[in-house]
């Protein structure tokens, strides 16, 4: 069956399933268990956000979630798996930055389509990055950074989680914004990466906020800039790459809860709202900002908010992807 054939049969199933949710003699969605596909391995940073909003989530919906790590080829093996799920409600993907705008361009024969393929539910709050080096690096801000890396192309290390990783993507665009050349080292996630930071064989690495906090706190490495729009408490006295050195300049890892297309319109909303209410929630919210997480306006949120931003993501990132020469896989 064709890609066309396919989202054709899964939206005349939707409108079926729909017909049903929305009949007096059905049972309000949901009614049993939901699913989340995570594309990621256990304890990661996506799996540790999922997990956390997915526990909310549950508690307002009255019905359990569970959490299905399905990791593999940067997150796609999982995107394939949620795509060609019953779209009824019951399975749902977390998608991501890689996932959702930068693997089009990253891989030759994607067996999905972002937009295609998936119905935007809700975003998540982001994860801004920071740019780090060792606590004892003779550079106290960006600028002391990216002034050595004009004095001396490709002579700064700077590690990555990997060729394609949202660490790696952000980093390419930092060079290209800054017209500077780092020479990248790609690690196989961003631990081992910090790991080698602090010991010094690498000069400089982004890393999201909520991992590298513990770092920054217990001394262990410096943070110069944040990649948000606007500072951190949690990161005092740190400025922004956006209001200093390179205005305008952003970068997050930012997740979003996706349906395979033709999932009914009574089971979006119900997640939407379950999430809405969530977010209301002020202990539920801070405790998130007190992790190093970004939580956005509500209006950032919804559905239609979060189809505009992957199509504007996919653009920015197949922008970097194509810029920095990075071949598909």
């Amino acid at each position: 069956m064709t890609s066309i054939a396919t989202a054709a049969w899964r939206w005349a199933a939707g409108m079926a399933a729909a017909a049903i949710l929305g009949s007096a003699s059905a049972a309000p969605y949901p009614e049993r268990a939901i699913t989340w596909i995570v594309p990621f391995a256990v304890g990661g940073p996506t799996d540790a956000i999922a997990r956390t909003v997915a526990q909310r989530v549950a508690t307002e919906l009255g019905q359990s979630i569970i959490v299905e790590n399905v990791p593999g080829a940067g997150g796609t093996l999982g995107a394939m798996r949620a795509a060609r799920a019953q779209a009824d409600g019951y399975t749902l993907f977390v998608g991501h930055i890689g996932t959702m705008a930068a693997a089009p361009y990253l891989f030759k024969s994607l067996k999905y389509d972002p937009l295609r393929d998936f119905t935007p539910v809700f975003r998540f709050p982001d994860t801004p990055m920071v740019l780090l080096v060792k606590q004892d690096a003779r550079y106290n801000s960006a600028a002391d950074l990216l002034a050595e890396a004009r004095k001396h192309p490709e002579k700064l290390t700077f590690g990555t989680a990997g060729v394609g990783s949202s660490s790696h993507l952000a980093a390419e665009h930092l060079a290209a914004t800054a017209q500077v050349k780092f020479t990248f080292v790609p690690y196989k996630g961003t631990g081992p990466a910090m790991t080698d930071l602090m010991g010094g064989q690498i000069d400089a690495m982004l890393d999201q906020t909520n991992v590298s906090l513990p770092q920054v706190q217990g001394g262990r490495l410096k943070a110069l800039a944040l990649t948000s729009q606007s500072e951190m408490s949690l990161f005092p006295g740190v400025p922004t790459l956006a209001g200093g050195e390179l205005p305008g300049f952003l970068a997050s890892t930012w997740y979003g809860i996706y349906a395979p297309t033709g999932t009914p319109q009574p089971a979006i909303d119900a997640l939407r709202d379950a999430y809405m209410k969530a977010l209301a929630d002020p202990s539920f919210t801070d405790g998130l900002r007190q992790n190093g997480i970004d939580v956005l306006p509500a209006a950032q949120t919804g559905p239609d908010a979060l189809r505009d931003f992957t199509a504007s993501e996919q653009q920015k990132w197949q922008r970097v992807i194509r810029d920095a020469g990075i071949a598909p896989q």
